[in-house]
């Protein structure tokens, strides 16, 4: 059995995993907001309560937002601010008495859906979150793929490519830099999009929503969203050519995506032809807490 630790902006969702892959225990807390120490405590509880859960001491894997910078062993690029700076995985490792694992929730995400979920069985598996924030994992033969800087597959903070004129400069990021992926393709950056044509704040759901019941204003809100969601995957499909791209987050409940998007990637992809398949989480919001279990080998 392993645990699994997904530390998000407003929850921390934990898991006991079993060798099978079957869920044993499953807890959530919300997250402190903006304060690192009360952070660290929550986690600290959880996984002592999910160890009661289990009757036995297990081993932990933590998925969390940014990563972990090799230069300074402290967090860098997170969007749960408090963290950067930080040494999480020293304070973590001294607070549970252990060793653990830790690797980026966007990673976790790919690797959950690389073992068992919607690219099981794929030998390259490009895996999305399009939520508060957008991020991407790559997982080959079934191992995580994550560099000499630790950021493979943070596609999110690269300039959407083939920006149209009134995409530029592009919306300010949290990175300091304009027109990042993640400043159109995240949850916040899809309504925004609505909101400043309409003047109506509506989240991913909503704007779904209205489209589907024929609403012209949504329609084109979507139309715009999924041919800079297909410019942006073309350019991870030019550079590693993934079998599968899974798509997690909240956005990736938008089900006219799947059709969309890879009617549109074509242009943009160079090759006369796209066998890349673009498939939804079957974890769902799941995914990432067991990914964050299995970076460590399944024991009994």
């Amino acid at each position: 059995m392993r645990i699994g630790i997904d530390l998000g902006g407003t929850k921390i969702e934990g898991i006991v995993l079993a060798s099978d892959g079957s869920e044993l225990a499953r807890e959530r807390v919300a997250t402190p907001a903006g304060d690192y120490p009360a952070t660290l405590t929550a986690i600290g509880g959880l996984v002592a309560s999910l160890e009661r859960d289990a009757g036995r001491s297990c081993p932990v894997g933590i998925g969390m937002p940014g990563s972990w910078s090799r230069a300074t062993g402290l967090i860098k690029n997170s969007n749960s601010v408090c963290l950067n700076g930080q040494p999480l995985h020293r304070h973590l490792e001294a607070l549970l008495e252990r060793p653990l694992r830790f690797a980026n929730d966007a990673d976790c995400f790919a690797l959950s859906e690389a073992t068992d979920g919607a690219a099981a069985g794929a030998s390259v598996v490009f895996g999305v979150i399009v939520g508060t924030g957008t991020g991407g994992g790559i997982v080959v033969d079934g191992k995580l793929v994550s560099g000499p800087n630790g950021i493979a597959g943070e596609w999110g903070h690269n300039p959407l490519p083939w920006p149209q004129p009134a995409e530029l400069p592009g919306p300010e990021c949290y990175c300091g830099l304009r027109g990042c992926i993640e400043t159109w393709l995240s949850g916040p950056g899809l309504a925004r999009d609505f909101r400043d044509r309409q003047g109506e704040t509506l989240d991913a759901t909503g704007i779904s929503q209205l489209a589907v019941a024929g609403d012209g204003p949504a329609t084109q809100c979507l139309q715009r969203y999924a041919d800079r969601m297909a410019r942006a995957l073309a350019s991870v499909i030019n550079l590693i050519d993934p079998d599968v791209i899974v798509l997690g987050g909240g956005v990736s409940n938008v089900d006219t995506l799947y059709s969309a998007v890879p009617a549109l990637w074509t242009r943009y992809v160079f090759s006369d032809r796209v066998d890349t398949l673009l498939a939804r989480a079957v974890h769902g919001d799941s995914s990432g807490v067991r990914g964050a279990a299995r970076l460590w080998p399944a024991r009994d």
